[in-house]
């Protein structure tokens, strides 16, 4: 199994995804936004975390516009599975792979703690290896993770179990608690906590590893 890790000028997540990927079986293969294709063989993208561009104009905004994206949506709209996180997860926005904006948080403030959370959907490669209902706990760290949608788009993601991560405690604002949603095809996930950081008990905590090594067993088994 093969991802394909995203370098942004600014991302800082990204060797710490790469570890989380490797933990979990995956070859790694880092790529650089100005690359027109992701390479070959690539079972997953992996978009990480940092403040693309400085976090300027908007969050994750410019790096949307990076040649490397046009590729990771054809790769998505092939089927291919895609892992945004925080910063990520605002990249997946802007490229419109997922619905819904991150704004700032309610408290205008940059929130860096450990955070609870409780896995909402198991329905998917990302969150089978977790029981549904269950507590975990990942760090969050962000400005702008006040994850907003209008009525009716929470009403489809509600409707066809496509959060895939609620907040327990709301620490920045979002809508009905969302920390993380999924695609249509329920093969794009973005959630602003950091599952990477939290892959070996050595760093405070393992919860996050069950989500790695969940993608790679549904991989296999597909």
């Amino acid at each position: 199994m093969k991802a394909a890790i995203l370098v942004f000028p600014g991302s800082n997540c990204d060797r710490d995804l790469a570890v989380a990927f490797r933990a979990a079986g995956f070859e790694t293969e880092m790529v650089w936004h100005k690359e027109t294709e992701l390479p070959r063989g690539v079972d997953i993208v992996g978009v990480p975390g940092g403040f693309s561009y400085g976090d300027y104009l908007r969050c994750g905004a410019i790096a949307a516009q990076s040649p490397i994206m046009r590729a990771v949506a054809g790769f998505a709209g092939k089927g291919g599975h895609v892992l945004g996180i925080c910063n990520g997860f605002q990249v997946l926005c802007e490229t419109r792979l997922l619905p819904g904006a991150l704004m700032r948080n309610a408290g205008l403030k940059f929130v860096c703690r450990m955070q609870g959370l409780r896995v909402a959907t198991t329905d998917c490669a990302f969150t089978g290896g977790y029981k549904p209902g269950q507590d975990v706990v990942f760090p969050i760290a962000h400005h702008d993770g006040n994850y907003q949608i209008d009525a009716e788009g929470l009403a489809r993601l509600e409707g066809e179990d496509r959060i895939a991560f609620t907040y327990v405690g709301n620490p920045n604002g979002a809508t009905a608690d969302i920390a993380g949603i999924l695609s249509e095809n329920r093969r794009v996930l973005g959630l602003m906590p950091h599952p990477e950081r939290v892959v070996d008990p050595a760093q405070g905590g393992s919860d996050g590893a069950t989500l790695f090594t969940s993608l790679s067993e549904a991989l296999v088994a597909a």
